[in-house]
């Protein structure tokens, strides 16, 4: 066992809940949106603008969703070049195979093959051969195997998700708003997680209203301690910022998750607000203000993962519009610094523990 365990070492294959339920997941995230989200807002700009050029360029970044993910992966894994590259063609196969679930297809059988490059890496006269063999023929043979019946599971579990959230748009708009909201904030990846469930129509819409009321409350009620420069970081860019300050005092995340709690069913139950773009939008809240983007597209040219689900392109009223601009930015920011309000009040919260560093 000692031997195995050093075997382990020098190869660097950590089997832990760091490296692979938050490196390779993070990075996974960093993989889709470099490819599919990008594309995603390329594509439609060009379609709405009528430049096919964009819209050409959008198409390719997208079709390559699947090798980025694993590429992505591999590089967390810290995987050496040859198993890197060879991941482009495991990521391929994992994601077509893999059909509404492919993301989640690929973190799984990209994690596999990358640990199995890593563990023949070097250790041959053959590596030119040996290494991206290896890696190729386990994932593509995994891909094969694994990657339908992940694609099916994980398909249920977000058609569940989102019949539920019809069903009982209140409550599910309050589970589905906190859950993916905390996701957000914490050092994992609530844009991975929703485009493995697929996540689009009224649970997206709740999605996008619990990642929007976590970035745009932090922005809002850290604006004392960091300015303009933390509503930017924040607002535009992640709350995961916070989290370094929530392990030293968690109540200061009481204020936008209780706003989270609120705008989930005002979205689900009062505006029917529905995501029906891509499905890794309703994880991204106002990150490159993705989230918004992925309703305004859903609205004029739904995804090919919503469309499955039954969403077709509307022409949204001036009551959409208000109702997007007030879950994604309004609401979030009052709410929060009125629940911040009442939590300075009673000495949960003070002034300086949300000062990033």
């Amino acid at each position: 066992m000692s031997k195995f365990k050093s075997f382990l070492k020098r190869k660097n294959i950590e089997v832990s809940w760091q490296r692979y339920g938050l490196d390779a997941l993070g990075a996974m995230a960093q993989g889709l949106f470099c490819s599919l989200l990008i594309g995603t807002i390329v594509k439609t700009m060009g379609t709405q603008l009528g430049v096919q050029y964009l819209t050409d360029i959008g198409a390719y970044a997208m079709a390559v969703s699947g090798p980025a993910m694993a590429v992505a992966i591999g590089y967390a894994l810290k995987s050496p070049p040859m198993v890197l590259f060879s991941l482009a063609a495991v990521g391929w196969a994992a994601n077509a195979e893999g059909g509404a679930g492919g993301p989640l297809a690929v973190l799984i059988i990209a994690i596999a093959a990358a640990e199995c490059g890593k563990a023949v890496s070097k250790e041959t006269k053959v590596d030119l051969l040996v290494t991206p063999g290896v890696t190729i023929l386990v994932g593509v043979a995994l891909a094969k195997l694994i990657a339908p019946p992940i694609g099916t599971a994980a398909n249920a579990f977000g058609l569940l998700i989102m019949e539920a959230t019809n069903l009982q748009p209140f409550f599910m708009g309050i589970v589905v708003s906190v859950v993916v909201g905390i996701a957000l904030t914490l050092p994992i990846s609530s844009a991975a997680i929703c485009s493995v469930l697929g996540l689009t129509g009224l649970a997206g819409g709740a999605a996008v209203a619990g990642c929007c009321a976590q970035m745009v409350g932090f922005a809002a009620i850290s604006f004392k301690d960091n300015g303009w420069g933390g509503v930017v970081s924040q607002g535009i860019g992640t709350s995961m910022l916070q989290m370094s300050n929530i392990l030293k005092n968690p109540k200061i995340w009481i204020a936008p998750t209780l706003a989270s709690a609120i705008t989930g069913p005002v979205a689900t139950c009062l505006f029917k607000l529905q995501m029906n773009g891509v499905p890794i939008n309703s994880g991204m809240g106002t990150c490159g203000m993705c989230g918004p983007i992925g309703v305004i597209t859903g609205w004029f040219e739904p995804s090919e993962a919503a469309i499955a689900n039954g969403a077709a392109a509307i022409a949204p009223t001036s009551f959409d519009w208000l109702g997007l601009v007030l879950v994604a930015i309004v609401l979030p920011a009052v709410l929060s610094l009125l629940f911040n309000i009442v939590l300075k009040k009673i000495g949960w919260v003070r002034d300086g523990d949300m000062k990033l560093a």
